[in-house]
């Protein structure tokens, strides 16, 4: 496929990053309100928020996908 038209489907720094992120948030949060620990229940849904801000803030600063920083691999 032409690299210019693949969309690159978030094989980009700024979104694994961002993907970690709330995957850990998430997996956090569900634990917490197994053991109704609701305070980190909120704060996972805040820490979910920030790593979606994560995402959007690292690919304006170049390392998302169409940015400067970011190099695409070749797929074996």
């Amino acid at each position: 496929m032409n690299p210019a038209t693949d969309p690159g489907h978030g094989h980009s720094p700024a979104a694994w990053t961002a993907v970690l992120v709330m995957t850990l948030a998430l997996s956090v949060g569900t634990v917490a309100f197994f053991f109704q620990i609701w305070w980190l229940v909120v704060a996972s849904s805040v820490a979910i928020l920030v790593g979606w801000g994560l995402g959007f803030l690292l690919a304006a600063m170049g390392w998302g996908v169409r940015g400067p920083k970011y190099q695409p691999k070749g797929h074996a």
